[in-house]
């Protein structure tokens, strides 16, 4: 199958709020907006956030090796160096940031991961693989 970029559709509080966290936080483009949405250019993908008031998801976490993570969150696959980069930003922002690890050391799937939150409360994993073909390899324990 080949490869393509996905769209996500999700609410949210604040357009201007969200749109600047990110385009100026996280250094995402913007695609088509109003004051009612906004098109998020995400490496390639497209998030729509549309304006919805408050709302809730009421979420679990999970315990993967010795990291608590959310169950609900979405994320990107990205190359070591835009991980890098990205993490050198919101580290020098002085943003909080849940997770930063290395999962799987040593095995399959061997990745390195730290999760964001944004200001609707969804939970953005940047996650790279060390091998960038374990992608979808089965992870046997």
């Amino acid at each position: 199958m080949q490869q393509a970029p996905f769209h996500l559709s999700l609410p949210c509080i604040s357009v201007s709020a969200t749109h600047a966290f990110y385009t100026e936080t996280l250094g995402a483009a913007v695609g088509r907006s109003t004051t009612q949405w906004v098109d998020i250019n995400l490496y390639g993908n497209q998030i729509t956030f549309t304006k919805s008031g408050s709302f809730s998801f009421q979420y679990k976490s999970y315990k993967f090796e010795e990291a608590v993570l959310p169950a609900f969150h979405f994320g990107v696959l990205v190359g070591s160096a835009d991980w890098e980069s990205l993490l050198g930003r919101l580290q020098g922002l002085s943003l909080e940031l849940p997770v930063n690890s290395l999962f799987l050391s040593g095995k399959p799937g061997a990745h390195r991961s730290f999760f964001v939150e944004d200001p609707n409360g969804y939970m953005v994993e940047f996650k790279h693989f060390l091998d960038p073909g374990d992608t979808f390899r089965a992870v046997t324990e």
